[in-house]
């Protein structure tokens, strides 16, 4: 790991599920039945069934319920309650958790902020590694200029090379001066994310932030006929060309 990324989630032991995660201003359980009520009405004349059960035990026990991981078609969301207002939220497709669309729906739908949070550490040499990439995308319950987006900020490594994108207007707490930074990787860095996310009330990157008391994660699980190509991966197999 970098050293400007040092601090990940689980020591990214979980990436690529936890290299980019959704999360919902909303209890765990409610996030869950409406995301389930929501795929069981797109997947039901696929003849595939959505369920929705508890998952105990600590943060890394409930990750593990998202394994197999597959594609080309996600099978398994995992919905985590948080020391905060806010729910986590990852699945289990092969690349990771694909969070934009899922969570500016459901922040629609349920009336609430969503976000999308990305952290990738930069690694690639040789072609072999990740491409870097720190992002927030903040979504509200209402239309605004672009869909329900509300602000949006990215410093990734686009094939090569580094871009900073934002949109919206700026929250009053952002550095905005840095935006102007003279290396394009730190106009945005992992610890501006993590001083932006703490104002939302998010502490999205430490292990006891999730699952206060005991409570539990909610799997939303989907079983019938997929694809014919889909195929299933284990954690390692995802992580080879890290």
């Amino acid at each position: 790991m970098t050293e400007d990324m040092k601090g990940l989630l689980l020591d990214d032991r979980w990436a690529p599920i936890t290299s980019e995660m959704g999360f919902l201003e909303t209890d765990a359980e409610h996030a869950a039945q409406a995301f389930a009520a929501w795929q069981a009405g797109l997947l039901a004349p696929r003849g595939i069934a959505v369920d929705v059960r508890p998952v105990s035990g600590s943060l890394e026990q409930a990750l593990s319920t998202l394994l197999p991981l597959t594609s080309p078609e996600s099978r398994r969301d995992l919905f985590i309650p948080t020391r905060s207002p806010w729910t986590a939220y990852v699945e289990n497709g092969w690349g990771g958790t694909d969070a934009a669309s899922p969570m500016g729906y459901m922040a629609r739908t349920l009336g609430c902020r969503g976000l999308r949070v990305v952290a990738v550490p930069h690694t690639i040499r040789k072609n072999k590694g990740r491409y870097g990439a720190v992002m927030l995308e903040v979504y509200g319950p209402h239309q605004t200029d672009w869909l329900n987006y509300v602000r949006a900020l990215g410093a990734s490594n686009d094939g090569g090379h580094w871009v900073f994108d934002q949109s919206g207007e700026p929250f009053p707490f952002e550095k905005v001066e840095q935006y102007q930074a003279r290396r394009v990787r730190d106009r945005f860095t992992f610890d501006m994310l993590k001083e932006y996310l703490r104002h939302l009330g998010l502490s999205p990157f430490e292990q006891d932030f999730y699952l206060p008391e005991g409570a539990p994660a909610w799997l939303v699980e989907r079983s019938g006929t997929f694809v014919p190509a889909q195929t299933e991966y284990t954690l390692a197999q995802a992580r080879e060309d890290f």
